[in-house]
């Protein structure tokens, strides 16, 4: 079997969960013998194919003289898009990135209808006009290639899929990893829910990450129930042995918050739990590790709460400063507003780090070895951060049967699972 695949991001560069669930899956099917052509906008060179061929769409001219593809553009709305669009750029990184995106159309006279672009594949100014490109690209490639589905990750690329089924006449499966709903809660950006629900639409299928996306997928965007597969996510397993040489840098317990400072994640409800376990035990640190748009109110709000000397900021952290972070870590919190799914509460018990999460979460749907709690219920939060820093037992409990659990939520089940997705669409 042969699957088309358009993804905006493939580890090592990555910006959160979406780039580490394609190549788990695409690792997966690959033992399930699905050959995936994976298609980014851009490749750095330096990404792991061993399970997929992964093809630059920097790298692909198309015929602008083509009529298909003008009639393709025909049905593109294109327009201008606004900070709130960014999911990853702060407001502060905004304005310099518009200042850069204008100063390169001088200088290189870019357009979408050219032979050759030279996407950023960043979430920057000119993200619409990107996924726009894509999906012209998307259609060439589609064109020209032999393959038995499409499968399109996320709304960035649902154009692209939607392009490739209306050249090839294939099966689309488009994959929900979070939709705008979980991303600005009611405030959301209409362009981005009109590409979300047209994307679900035209699709063959659609497979969410959770039931509680599932919900969302149906209530808020009116899409069949009957074409909508709940698929969890999983981890990638590795040995982590070596990180038990790693000692701590300072003598108290550290309790991590790890993802995009954004209201999505709940940075805020963290801060001020936070504050209520210092005041009752002060031999404690706690580590915000990430960026977002609410960083500068988290370092403010920290500041007001005088709890500065035991709260500390990392940045970004990918990779091996994940797991090392994760090594140093005692607890590891996810209070997060809306998560479609969570996957770093799994690589956290996979280091042997028991977890809060939130019941808001699609991951609370199947961990069993994780205290949880109503995101907006800070007292309820401090309390299960403090009797995991405290109480022995009940850490080692969750500790010991938390690996325990994370060891069998294998990429290869969920991968059976897509697998029979498409083996659906073809009887």
């Amino acid at each position: 079997m042969k699957v088309l695949m358009f993804g905006w991001e493939f580890p090592p560069h990555i910006t959160g969960g979406l780039g580490t669930a394609c190549f788990g899956l695409t690792k997966g099917l690959a033992k399930h013998n699905v050959d995936v052509q994976f298609v980014v906008p851009k490749a750095y060179g330096d990404e792991n194919q061993e399970a997929v061929r992964l093809l630059s769409a920097s790298d692909v001219e198309i015929d602008v003289e083509d009529q298909e593809y003008k009639d393709y553009w025909n049905r593109i709305s294109y327009m201008e898009i606004g900070s709130n669009i960014i999911p990853y750029v702060g407001p502060e990184e905004f304005k310099k990135l518009v200042e850069e995106s204008e100063l390169k159309k001088e200088l290189a006279g870019s357009s979408v209808f050219t032979r050759k672009y030279n996407f950023s594949g960043k979430y920057g100014k000119d993200l619409l006009e990107e996924v726009s490109r894509y999906a012209l690209i998307g259609s060439a490639i589609a064109g020209k290639s032999h393959f038995d589905v499409i499968h399109a990750h996320d709304w960035l690329t649902y154009p692209a899929g939607i392009a490739a089924k209306y050249i090839s006449g294939k099966p689309l499966v488009v994959h929900m990893h979070a939709t705008e709903y979980d991303r600005s809660g009611e405030n959301i950006n209409q362009s981005v829910f009109e590409i979300e629900k047209k994307g679900m639409m035209e699709a063959d299928r659609v497979i969410t990450v959770s039931n509680l996306t599932r919900k969302t997928v149906i209530e808020k965007y009116g899409i069949d129930p009957n074409k909508i597969i709940t698929i969890y996510n999983a981890v990638e397993p590795s040995d982590k042995s070596h990180l038990a040489e790693i000692s701590k840098a300072v003598p108290e317990k550290i309790v991590t918050f790890l993802g995009r400072i954004t209201f999505q994640k709940g940075p805020d409800y963290f801060v001020e739990a936070a504050h209520k376990v210092i005041k009752k035990d002060p031999n404690v640190r706690f580590v915000m590790a990430g960026t977002g748009d609410m960083m500068n109110r988290m370092v403010k709000r920290v500041a007001e709460l005088r709890i500065g000397t035991k709260f500390h900021f990392t940045g970004f952290l990918k990779g091996p400063d994940v797991d090392r972070m994760l090594a140093q870590s005692d607890v590891f919190v996810m209070p997060s507003v809306s998560e479609p799914f969570g996957i770093v509460p799994l690589e956290a018990m996979r280091s042997n780090v028991p977890v809060v999460i939130s019941r808001q979460s699609g991951v609370a749907e199947i961990l069993k070895h994780a205290l949880k709690v109503d995101f907006w219920d800070v007292d309820a939060m401090a309390d299960c951060i403090y009797g995991l820093i405290n109480y022995d037992g009940l850490s080692k409990m969750f500790r010991r049967y938390g690996k325990d659990e994370v060891d069998s939520l294998k990429w290869e089940n969920a991968a059976y699972h897509t697998k029979n997705v498409y083996s659906s669409l073809l009887n």
